[in-house]
């Protein structure tokens, strides 16, 4: 079974993973700098609460059965594309961007049970369950880039 930010224990792990991140931290794969990267996970995050809206495409990925083999499958490539949208900024202040990962982590997983999600600007339209594990398996992957 697919790991979920719904599940306590895996914020949990995904917290306790962050604390060994630096800011100066190198990355095994890609362009983003450690603080890039912890901007963009704060920025996914809000994409999926419907804060920040990126230009919807319409790529293959979107349909069935590839947008569960994504999702649910095998962890991400190496230096998959984002929205730029979600790769604008920075963490100026580390503490602060790591405090507002760990909040916003816990905020949307209180999300209501009956509360619409957006939809994904590469995959469309998402159940509950796929935004959990898309959420997780997205903050796992740019962890294992950095080496947490």
């Amino acid at each position: 079974m697919n790991k979920t930010i719904w599940d306590p224990d895996a914020r949990r792990e995904l917290c306790e993973r962050l604390d060994m991140l630096t800011p100066d931290a190198t990355p095994k794969w890609g362009k983003m700098s450690a603080r890039q990267m912890l901007a963009h996970l704060v920025d996914a995050l809000k994409m999926a609460t419907g804060e920040i809206v990126p230009t919807q495409k319409t790529l293959p990925i979107r349909f069935s059965p590839v947008k569960q083999l994504i999702i649910y499958g095998p962890p991400f490539p190496k230096n998959s594309p984002t929205a730029p949208e979600l790769i604008t900024r920075q963490a100026d202040d580390w503490d602060a961007e790591c405090s507002k990962l760990r909040e916003i982590m816990e905020s949307y997983a209180k999300r209501p049970q009956h509360k619409k999600f957006p939809r994904h600007p590469a995959f469309g339209t998402l159940s509950r369950r796929a935004w959990g594990a898309l959420g997780y398996k997205h903050i796992d992957h740019h962890l294992k880039q950095f080496g947490v």
